[in-house]
């Protein structure tokens, strides 16, 4: 988690719960804005699968026969 993820998480848990769910009603806005399919991926999440996929051990659905 980055550090100003951390830093924003830790600015909401001193809201009181009604702001909170206000402030998460806020942030889920944002991001459905960003992406509405959650279809893109953080560099993050591109490094993970990029690794994944040069793992010889890990392998796709196109690798299995299916029938």
């Amino acid at each position: 988690m980055s550090e100003k993820t951390m830093q924003i998480a830790e600015m909401i848990d001193m809201l009181p719960e009604q702001d909170k769910s206000l402030a998460y009603e806020l942030i889920k806005k944002l991001v459905l804005a960003w992406d509405p399919d959650f279809t893109k991926v953080t560099p993050q999440e591109r490094r993970a699968l990029e690794e994944a996929e040069a793992d010889p051990e890990t392998f796709t659905d196109e690798d299995i026969n299916w029938d």
